[in-house]
């Protein structure tokens, strides 16, 4: 098999890998509707509305992440995965059928978004620490990279196909479909031989266990800058299901299938820079960086992009900058931290990022909805390329190079540390 796809040799983690693919195909197809929903038919184009109910969605993330992230470290996560799925597939289908039935109301889908986020919260530590458990520590980095093709060969599709959807019979049955989705996980999950899983031994019970991941972190430089940048790129840099309903609606004037289109545009990106990275053996300092530079660089392009179809291809070099950063910071985290840690340094990561979009997907919707959704992209473009020049000059002091010799080392092949 070729070395791209060198993970999938292994029996358990491709019946994960298709549970996951169907997964995320529904889940990508319910943040579509969802965006929709709010913005259309509970609100009239209200963008802080939108912002709010994505904001509930991640901000669990933020607070209860890292309790998370314990219970990884401590309980087995296939159990835990198999409560969470069936917790978000029933608010899934507790959504579409309050709108099939036409009784759904904007405090429906704020509260639907909370719960989605509280499960979430418990959930995404354990997924993301259980790759290890399925591959074992050598093919992490391509397992994690094939994760991320995975999910973006579904953010390619699931957009696509909600936004024919929601134009043909609307958003309800959307939400219905997503919810029978996460039955293709638990299926896997029960599928999975446990006998051929890898568990890292279980963290020992004790107080402030939350505290003791914070300690960990703030002690590994690298990972205080990997946490740093994500939080300023998950706050402004990351919000683009906001501003691409903002800029399909009152910017281009066009529907929910080419809303839908937007996404799937953008994946094309994404997809290709996961493939990409499943080709490296392990991250690089120069990926990470170069990542968060031209996710700037090329969200400030897309604020001035004169029609549709320009904005829509500036969206692929954005997802392309965005999965190389994404990408490089969870296989850094993957592979560098003590196998006791992962589970509450994953919860860190993921808890900053989520967090940091829940925080400032409010606050870019509102920029969209007061001053134009053109100075919501510009805004988030001009942050997001300031935090990764002075991660640049950081990074140079450290290693006691010029920035110049930095740039260079972004922009060129050649032996550079490791995150």
């Amino acid at each position: 098999m070729s070395a791209m796809f060198r993970a999938l040799e292994n029996r358990n983690y491709r019946i994960w890998a298709s549970g996951a693919l169907v997964s995320n195909i529904g889940t990508w197809m319910q943040r579509i509707a969802q965006d929709w929903l709010v913005l259309t038919v509970l609100t009239n184009y209200s963008g802080a509305a939108v912002g709010i109910t994505t904001g509930l969605q991640f901000l669990p993330m933020l607070l209860l992440g890292p309790y998370g992230g314990v219970l990884a470290d401590r309980y087995r996560k296939r159990v835990i995965l198999l409560w969470t799925q069936v917790a978000m597939g029933l608010t899934g289908l507790a959504l579409g059928l309050l709108v099939v039935t036409g009784t759904a109301e904007l405090w429906h889908a704020y509260l639907a978004a909370l719960c989605l986020g509280i499960a979430s919260a418990v959930d995404a530590p354990s997924r993301q620490a259980f790759v290890s458990e399925l591959v074992g520590q050598d093919n992490i980095s391509n397992a994690v990279a094939l994760n991320s093709a995975s999910f973006n060969t579904a953010r390619l599709t699931g957009p696509a196909i909600a936004g024919v959807l929601i134009a043909w019979v609307g958003t309800g049955p959307v939400f219905l479909l997503n919810a029978a989705s996460f039955g293709a996980v638990i299926i896997s999950l029960f599928r999975i031989r446990t006998s051929e899983l890898a568990p890292a031994a279980p963290a020992s019970r004790g107080k402030h266990q939350v505290a003791e991941g914070v300690r960990y972190v703030r002690n590994r430089p690298d990972l205080v800058l990997i946490m740093v940048l994500v939080g300023i790129l998950g706050a402004f840099g990351m919000n683009f299901p906001i501003i691409n309903a903002l800029m399909a609606t009152t910017e281009f004037g066009v529907g929910p299938g080419e809303f839908g289109l937007l996404g799937s545009i953008m994946a094309v990106g994404t997809l290709a820079g996961a493939l990409l990275a499943a080709r490296r053996a392990g991250p690089r300092l120069r990926f990470l960086l170069g990542g968060a530079l031209g996710l700037g660089a090329f969200t400030l392009l897309g604020s001035v992009s004169p029609s549709f179809w320009l904005y829509a291809a500036v969206l692929i070099p954005v997802g392309l900058a965005s999965i190389t950063f994404l990408n490089s910071c969870n296989t850094s985290i993957q592979l560098s931290v003590e196998p006791q840690f992962r589970g509450r340094v994953l919860a860190l990561y993921l808890a900053v990022l989520q967090g940091g979009t829940a925080v400032g997907a409010p606050l870019m919707g509102w920029i969209g909805s007061e001053f134009g959704a053109r100075w919501s992209v510009a805004a988030g473009g001009i942050i997001v390329l300031l935090a990764a020049v002075a991660a640049v000059v950081v990074v140079s002091r450290r290693n006691s190079l010029s920035v110049r010799d930095n740039l260079r080392m972004v922009f060129r092949r050649r032996r550079e540390p490791a995150v």
